[in-house]
C-alpha cells in the first residue's frame, strides 16, 4: 500500500490536489481512496457530490471518504472518554470540569489516524489519498501518540497499576468497568503507535505540500518542511498550485512579476525536490473532469504513488548544553555566507542572495555559537543563554 498525504496552509488548494492526485491513481487501476481529515468538508464540494464518513465508491477504483469528527470519536473514542470522566468524577473533581478533562488531547487527530491503520492493516486499498487539515493540525496528527501518552502518564501517575485497581472498587459502586477501559485505551495507542510507524516509512508515506506562490504561503511551506524533516517525514514532491501564465495585463502585470520571484524561492528553498507547478484555471474547480484535468497538469506521464524524492536533509544531534543541526544546502563555499538567527528562523546571505531556513521550536530560547561547511551540508551550533 502506498500513502500520500498532501498537507500546507489553509486555501492553498490541498482538497484538489489530493483528489487530482486519487483520480490519477485510480485511472491506473490501483484501487484508491482519498480521505479528507478537514472538518471544513471541501472533499465534497470538490468531487460536487455528497459524501459520507465511510468510505463510498463514486468511480471505478475511487472511493471517497469525508471525516466526520463527531461520528469517528463515537466509533472509537466514545468508551475511552466515559473512562476518563469516570475517573476523574471518583476522584471528586466537578462534574463540568470533568467532562472537559475527559476529552484527550488529539481526539480528533486520533480518530483520523485510526480509520488510517484499519485500513492499512485489512490491506484495503492499493492507495490511500489524504487531504490533511491545514498545516498545523497536520503536524499534530503526526505527534499524537507521544502527546496522548504524556498527557496520559501526567494525569494519572502509576496509571496500569492505579486504574486497575481503581477499576475493580469503581466497577463494583457504579458499573463502569475501568479496568477493561483502560486495557482498550492502550490498545488504540498501540494501534496509534504503529500507524506512526508506518508514516515513518518513506517506502509507505509521502508527505506532499501544497503551496502557492505568495509571500506567507511560501513562509509556512517552508516552515512545515522544516518541522516534517526533522521528525522523520519523508517529503517527496512540492505542488505549487495557481500559478498565473503570463498574459498582456497590466492590471496583472505586478502580481505575476511577484509570482514569478516566490517562484524562485520555491525552487531555491525546496531544490532538489521535485516541484510541479499548475496554472490557474480561470475558475472555480469542482467535479471529476476538471479534477482529472489537473491531475493530468502535474503528473503528466508519470506515477503519482511513485516515491519522488528520499532524503533527509535536516539532522539535529543533542550537545551537553545545545544542539547541532545538520541542513542541506549545496554549492556554496565558507566564504560566501553570513549567518544570523531571529527567534527560529536562521537568516543565510550568500553572494547577495537571502535564504532562511526554519529551525525546531527549541532554537527560539538558543543562541548560534558557531558553523562550519562542507559540501554539501552547512552545521550549525545552538548553546542555550
Amino acid at each position: 500500500m502506498r500513502i500520500i498525504l498532501f498537507t500546507g496552509k489553509g486555501g492553498v488548494g490541498k482538497t484538489t490536489t489530493a483528489a487530482a492526485t486519487a483520480i490519477q491513481c485510480a485511472k491506473q487501476g490501483k484501487k484508491t481512496l482519498v480521505i479528507s481529515t478537514d472538518p471544513a468538508h471541501s472533499l465534497s464540494d470538490a468531487m460536487d457530490m455528497d459524501l459520507t464518513p465511510e468510505p463510498t465508491e463514486i468511480h471505478e477504483n475511487l472511493w471517497c471518504m469525508e471525516f466526520d469528527v463527531y461520528y469517528s470519536m463515537k466509533k472509537y473514542w466514545g468508551n475511552m472518554k466515559e473512562m476518563m470522566r469516570a475517573i476523574f468524577k471518583f476522584q471528586g473533581v466537578d462534574n463540568v470540569i470533568a467532562d472537559e478533562l475527559s476529552v484527550l488531547p488529539g481526539m480528533e487527530e486520533g480518530a483520523a489516524f485510526l480509520w488510517i491503520e484499519k485500513f492499512y492493516r485489512d490491506n484495503m486499498f492499493d492507495v490511500i489519498v489524504i487531504d490533511s487539515a491545514p498545516t498545523g493540525e497536520t503536524l499534530t496528527l503526526l505527534s499524537l501518540p507521544q502527546v496522548t501518552k504524556s498527557w496520559l502518564t501526567k494525569a494519572f501517575p502509576g496509571q496500569k497499576f492505579a486504574i486497575k485497581t481503581l477499576g475493580k472498587v469503581v466497577r463494583t459502586t457504579t458499573g463502569i468497568p475501568l479496568d477493561k477501559g483502560y486495557d482498550e485505551m492502550q490498545t488504540l495507542f498501540d494501534k496509534l503507535e504503529f500507524i506512526q510507524q508506518v508514516f515513518l516509512d518513506p517506502e509507505v508515506t509521502s508527505i506532499r505540500i501544497v503551496a502557492n506562490p505568495e509571500r506567507m504561503v511560501v513562509q509556512e511551506a517552508k516552515r512545515a518542511y522544516s518541522y516534517l524533516q526533522l521528525y522523520g517525514y519523508n517529503v517527496d514532491a512540492v505542488v505549487v498550485n495557481r500559478v498565473i501564465p503570463p498574459v498582456n495585463d497590466e492590471w496583472l502585470k505586478t502580481y505575476i512579476y511577484k509570482q514569478k520571484s516566490y517562484l524562485e524561492e520555491i525552487e531555491e528553498s525546496f531544490e532538489p525536490i521535485p516541484i510541479y507547478k499548475v496554472p490557474h484555471q480561470g475558475d472555480e474547480v469542482f467535479g471529476l473532469k476538471l479534477l482529472e484535468r489537473i491531475g493530468e497538469t502535474i503528473y503528466a506521464d508519470q506515477d503519482p504513488t511513485q516515491v519522488f524524492h528520499k532524503e533527509q536533509p535536516i539532522e539535529v544531534t543533542n550537545l551537553d548544553d545545545g544542539y547541532e543541526i545538520k541542513l542541506r544546502i549545496p554549492f556554496i563555499k565558507d566564504e560566501e555566507f553570513e549567518l544570523r538567527k531571529f527567534g527560529d528562523e536562521l537568516i543565510i546571505d550568500i553572494n547577495n542572495r537571502r535564504k532562511s531556513m526554519f529551525l525546531p521550536k527549541f532554537s527560539n530560547y538558543m543562541t548560534l555559537v558557531g558553523h562550519h561547511y562542507e559540501e554539501p551540508y552547512l552545521t550549525v551550533t545552538l548553546k542555550k543563554v
